[in-house]
């Protein structure tokens, strides 16, 4: 199992995205925790996330499967704010219930060019996973 340092702690996260992400005031809270090869994020329930049905909308979880990936990378490399995704692929394993959102992002690999996380989302418990996600980011600033 490959071993990766963190650079950037869960607050240094929080801070860079919410400098190049302006929510009108609002912090972005979103990483939770930051440890070797694997971040942590939480995201609060709005209304607004609900599709038809009375479930988190997919679009949802996407980003947060997205966001998951980014400072998972950034992470463990610095803010590479020019990072970019190159492939997600979800698996959608039962519908989200109203609820705060649990992200786990786990580093698989990570190169000077690319790197590959693993991330799993719930609302419930992580034995019922509401979704699955691999995602690739693109290291643009990697020389």
């Amino acid at each position: 199992m490959a071993r990766w340092d963190v650079c950037l702690s869960a607050d240094e996260l929080n801070e860079v995205l919410s400098a190049a992400f302006p929510t009108g005031g609002r912090k972005l809270d979103l990483v939770r925790e930051v440890s070797a090869g694997r971040v942590k994020l939480v995201r609060a329930f709005e209304p607004a996330m609900l599709r038809p049905g009375g479930t988190i909308a997919g679009p949802v979880l996407m980003n947060l499967a997205d966001a998951a990936a980014y400072v998972l990378v950034m992470a463990h490399v610095g803010a590479e704010l020019m990072a970019m995704t190159s492939s997600l692929t979800m698996h959608f394993l039962r519908p989200a219930k109203p609820g705060e959102l649990h992200v786990d992002g786990e580093l698989l690999s990570l190169g000077r060019r690319s790197a590959v996380c693993d991330v799993r989302i719930w609302t419930e418990s992580p034995d019922r996973l509401a979704a699955q996600a691999t995602v690739t980011y693109a290291r643009a600033a990697a020389a």
